[in-house]
């Protein structure tokens, strides 16, 4: 294969097995995408990307991720990590506070990647699709945060933290075991759409009626 020239390099669905080695030197990339390539591994060298601003890694075999994503100081628009293997992900990745969009969803997490909330950045976070039985209250360090997925995880209640995310306007809670949900969230003033389908041991609580009220789509 021969390296192509533009500042978007895509490989997507090449079966590829292992990155190939002239990847590494194409520094001036601004969009990569290794998407779907039966990888289990990638090498610790992504910091030579100073340009890049989106990367996808979705739809492989991976059971971690290199600590020199952190490197990536351009990185604002997309970090695709879902339909992988992931349980946990480096401390060291709290410094990509200019992104704005992650995807962990469909991996193995039980526990909360803590570096996740110090993306302050963060506009939308998908994590559904995991084992997450919790989210701790650092969520709330994230002020930026306007979607928030978490369908299909073991969640019973979310934190009075997340009552700092002004600028939240989706909430997806569809299939978590859920037994309790703050009030809080009848006080975020931006939320739009809380999404509460497939909860069957939730007693809705009598706030839901307030967000009907003013506008707020709950589907139940």
């Amino acid at each position: 294969m021969s390296p192509p020239t533009s500042s978007h390099l895509s490989l997507w669905k090449q079966r590829l097995g292992r990155v190939p080695g002239w990847v590494w030197d194409r520094t001036e990339i601004e969009t990569l995408v290794l998407a779907d390539n039966e990888l289990a591994e990638v090498p610790d060298r992504f910091g030579a990307f100073k340009k890049l601003r989106m990367l996808d890694l979705g739809h492989n075999a991976l059971t971690q991720v290199p600590c020199s994503l952190a490197d990536l100081d351009s990185l604002t628009d997309f970090l695709y990590l879902h339909d992988n293997r992931l349980a946990s992900l480096p401390a060291c990745l709290a410094r990509l506070t200019k992104l704005r969009y992650l995807n962990i969803g469909e991996n193995a997490f039980d526990m909360f990647p803590e570096c996740v909330t110090g993306m302050v950045s963060l506009i939308e976070l998908r994590a559904s699709v995991n084992r997450l039985t919790c989210l701790p209250d650092s969520i709330g360090s994230l002020p930026h945060l306007r979607e928030l997925h978490l369908r299909n995880n073991m969640l019973t209640t979310l934190p009075d933290a997340i009552e700092t995310l002004k600028e939240l306007r989706q909430i997806d809670l569809r299939g978590n075991p859920l037994i309790h949900l703050p009030p809080v969230i009848a006080e975020l003033p931006r939320l739009e759409k809380l999404d509460l389908r497939w909860v069957p041991a939730l007693d809705l609580p009598a706030w839901l009626e307030s967000l009907d009220a003013r506008g707020c789509v709950v589907y139940r």
